[in-house]
């Protein structure tokens, strides 16, 4: 069984050969974790979900409905319903064109929608880059830890190798 050592400085210069002092903080940090025994916390999924506000969450849900495909043909059956109305072709049924050609009221519309959903989509692509951070930190975080562990391993087999080369030798001598 392989023990765990608890001091992360002695780990420092055993297994990475250099000083606790002279790594960055998040060797360090993992180093810590190394020795206490702990692994990395929650995922960059959770992190980014614990700490989102009210209006992070609309945000995310604004983009999810104004990026897809349901909204984009959706949208267009509201542009065509909307000149089939205001064209002259529906006034035999009783329609009075309420924006006709060149349609001012709907561009209006228009300019509005997209002047609000545009930073609010803004807003969740932000979001999604610090998702990127965490999910970056907490993946270097694994491969280092993963490192170590392979030193620490290989670094053991050494030395049982090196102690049952010790016992062979000792065994042909008697």
């Amino acid at each position: 069984m392989l023990r765990r050592d608890s001091d992360p400085h002695k780990l420092a210069r055993d297994l990475l050969g250099r000083e606790f002092d002279e790594l960055e903080a998040e060797e360090q940090r993992v180093l810590t974790r190394v020795a206490a025994g702990t692994y990395a916390g929650r995922d960059a999924d959770e992190l980014a979900q614990a700490n989102a506000t009210m209006g992070d969450r609309l945000a995310d849900r604004v983009a999810a409905v104004g990026g897809s495909w349901g909204f984009i043909c959706a949208f267009g059956v509201v542009l065509l319903g909307w000149m089939l109305i205001n064209s002259r072709a529906l006034e035999a049924l009783g329609f009075q064109p309420f924006d006709e050609f060149p349609y001012i009221f709907l561009n209006l519309m228009l300019s509005s929608l997209a002047a609000v959903q545009a930073p609010i989509i803004l807003m969740s692509q932000n979001r999604q880059s610090k998702k990127d951070r965490i999910t970056a930190r907490h993946d270097y975080e694994v491969n280092l830890r993963t490192q170590i562990e392979i030193l620490r391993v290989s670094r053991k087999l050494d030395q049982l190798a090196a102690e049952l080369k010790q016992e062979l030798r000792g065994g042909a001598d008697k």
